[in-house]
């Protein structure tokens, strides 16, 4: 499990024109963070570290450090807000991580050996990717970085569903909770693949006569 931290400080003012000022001149962004037995508080943290964070896919399904005011305490990125036109984090909330808490986060799917399975390699298939992560229930210290999907035995016209996966210890899938079997990857024939192939056989049907 990766280890991140971030610091931040609790932020006294609230309101679209404190947190525009803070992005603007201090290079801040306004967060929240909320969760267990305690209210929520509004916090503040300095852009560029939080950015730098976000470029690892791992850190969206990770238990964080976050130290407010100097004391630490366990959290989970819950929620993000981009600017829609600039490379701009608006806002943040992080859900606390703490022991007891059951957590809903979105894991990241790792899908292994695609070039290399029999529907690609040996059939001519082509890997279609219907989900790239997968909505996980679980403890803090159960939390996965991401959920592996290996592909080396798949073969063509092959779907893999949420049920084909094993779930990690401590692990559920909420969509199968709720009777959602959601297929994850497929493999079929490229488009105008098996036109190809007919027009292949016939010419060399014809070249045989």
């Amino acid at each position: 499990m990766s280890d991140y931290r971030l610091t931040a400080s609790t932020r006294e003012e609230a309101g679209k024109g404190s947190s525009r000022r803070l992005r603007r001149l201090e290079g801040l962004v306004p967060a929240v963070v909320y969760g267990g037995d305690q209210a929520p508080q509004s916090i503040q943290l300095a852009h560029k570290d939080l950015t730098r964070a976000l470029e690892e896919e791992a850190f969206y399904a990770s238990v964080i450090t976050l130290t407010v005011d100097g004391k630490e305490q366990p959290v989970i990125l819950k929620a993000l807000q981009r600017h829609p036109a600039k490379p701009v984090v608006l806002h943040a909330d992080f859900q606390r991580a703490t022991a007891g808490t059951v957590l809903k986060v979105h894991v990241p799917i790792h899908f292994l050996n695609e070039a290399k399975c029999k529907g690609v390699k040996l059939q001519g298939g082509v890997v279609h990717h219907d989900a790239v992560e997968i909505e996980v229930n679980c403890a803090p210290k159960d939390l996965p970085e991401y959920i592996e999907v290996d592909l080396i035995n798949a073969e063509l016209d092959t779907v893999i569903h949420l049920s084909d996966i094993k779930a990690p210890k401590g692990v559920t899938f909420v969509a199968l909770a709720h009777g959602s079997d959601l297929p994850l990857v497929s493999i079929h024939k490229a488009k105008g693949a098996s036109s190809a192939d007919d027009a292949t056989e016939e010419g060399e049907s014809g070249s045989a006569e």
